[in-house]
């Protein structure tokens, strides 16, 4: 994977139509920004109950996005992603709905979960308890079979999401029939979608187990035996992302995003510098993306201190929803129909109360930080909370996930912000200083990120009493230094 910017998007929610659009987007409006793309589930379908994350069949593009070759002649100019949903699928899907009519006669009856997969005698109301899971409520939901016998089928997430036993033979040959399908069609790189609820046993969480890595572990092997590396997509508590981290290509950085926009609420960068020294170098850095904006990836947890106290994170939930005139606080939590609590949806560009300079600033030390950034299309373009689809669907991730023409793509990119943050891109694509070593200084007010990489150097300096921003960049003895400020206009 090259070091250099990608983009996160869905297909048609910024292209305005398909992968050949997409495609043509990324030859014009956007040419030159990215080296590698997260296309989001393009799979059918694409307008489930969870924007794709409920594949019916994860192994068929949607026709409506077009077909496998517009996804392979993609891949050949851009480095691609894609999701492997690894915990679930569609209870539209063939082989549950095959399950509901043939019950334990089903070829696919050991694909699914249910209450007795791991609980043979059934489930106390302790052992539920102990169960960790992304929203309240129980972990399973009740289907009636075609006989009349119902059954407890686990469903970690939504009622349509029905949990896959990847460790069963038919699990297996589930998700190799994907990777293979990957494989052939130019997908570089695989983000495991929600692996940390994988594997379940009884008397424990039912998260992130030691059989949980067993699993990763054996899943990513047979990716890279097909060209394939990993991503592991985790939100949890900071120490447990740091030991993920050793045993995986890579994960996120999800604990930059409430960082940043904690030091620049407090005008404070020390929560933030403790974390950049001991966060994973091999991570991929976000500040938004099709979820919201993590809050446990930050926090203390069973006891443990977190990298901020439980006020400075009631503080900074508090300051997202004033920043947004209170959009947010319709989007997060129990105001609208959310599977993830521990999440406050919002556009990253409402979260710096829509304040161009604040907002460049929180990408310039993204970049700056370890690690490959992905940049998601709606910050890209600095697109505003789309309230009209927030009170269209009741969903809260919605207010974040914008559907965008060719005509809002080109005069959101004609915004001053949005051109700073293409230059911005680009300088950050452009310098080899980002292959070499981190470096790192600060005070309560001062953050000056570095690297260096021989006689190519790349340094970003932060004052946050006053929010001036400075990047110095110097290849042998040229030096070019830049006020970030300057780069709205930049020559």
């Amino acid at each position: 994977m090259k070091n250099q910017v990608q983009l996160i998007t869905y297909v048609d929610r910024l292209s305005g139509g398909g992968l050949k659009q997409l495609h043509a987007l990324i030859d014009t409006e956007l040419n030159s920004l990215f080296s590698g793309i997260h296309l989001l589930p393009f799979y059918y379908p694409i307008d489930g109950s969870d924007a794709g994350f409920d594949p019916i069949d994860h192994t068929q593009v949607d026709e409506r996005l077009g077909e496998w070759q517009d996804v392979k002649a993609l891949g050949e100019t851009q480095e691609l992603m894609a999701d492997l949903i690894v915990n679930h699928m569609s209870a539209q899907s063939k082989e549950f709905q095959d399950v509901l009519k043939s019950g334990t006669d089903s070829a696919y009856w050991p694909l699914f979960m249910n209450e007795k997969t791991i609980f043979p005698n059934g489930i106390s109301t302790q052992e539920q308890a102990t169960i960790y899971r992304p929203r309240p409520g129980s972990c399973f939901t009740e289907y009636t079979l075609d006989n009349g016998e119902k059954v407890n089928f686990w469903t970690t997430f939504t009622d349509n999401q029905i949990d896959i036993d990847v460790e069963s033979d038919a699990g297996k040959t589930y998700l190799d029939s994907i990777l293979q399908r990957f494989a052939q069609n130019n997908i570089k790189m695989i983000r495991l979608d929600a692996a940390g609820y994988a594997i379940k046993r009884a008397g424990t969480n039912c998260f992130m187990l030691e059989e949980t890595f067993d699993f990763i572990d054996a899943l990513s092997a047979k990716a890279k035996d097909l060209g394939i590396s990993t991503l592991v997509e985790i939100h949890s508590y900071y120490q447990t992302q740091i030991e993920i981290a050793k045993r995986v290509d890579r994960v996120y950085d999800f604990a930059l995003p409430p960082l940043i926009l904690h030091s620049i609420y407090t005008k404070n960068p020390l929560a933030l510098a403790k974390w950049l020294e001991i966060s994973p170098k091999n991570c991929i850095t976000v500040l938004d993306t099709h979820d919201g904006i993590g809050i446990i990836d930050v926090g203390p947890m069973d006891g443990k201190s977190g990298l901020l106290t439980e006020p400075e994170i009631n503080q900074l939930v508090e300051t997202i929803h004033e920043k947004s005139a209170g959009e947010s606080r319709l989007a997060t939590g129990n105001a609208a129909s959310n599977v993830d609590l521990y999440q406050v949806n919002c556009s990253y560009y409402d979260a710096l109360g829509k304040d161009d300079k604040s907002y460049l600033l929180a990408r310039a030390i993204q970049f700056f930080a370890p690690g490959i950034p992905q940049v998601y299309y709606g910050g890209l373009l600095a697109a505003e909370n789309d309230m009209a689809l927030l009170q269209e669907t009741q969903v809260g991730r919605d207010i974040n996930r914008p559907y965008l023409d060719n005509e809002s793509v080109s005069l959101l990119s004609a915004k001053p912000v949005t051109q700073a943050l293409f230059h911005l891109i680009k300088l950050r694509n452009q310098s080899s200083a980002f292959d070499g070593e981190f470096q790192l200084e600060h005070s309560n007010q001062m953050l000056v990120m570095a690297w260096v990489n021989g006689d190519v150097q790349a340094q970003l300096a932060v004052d946050f009493a006053s929010f001036e921003a400075v990047i110095t960049t110097q290849d042998k003895t040229v030096i070019n230094t830049y006020q970030l400020s300057n780069l709205f206009h930049p020559k």
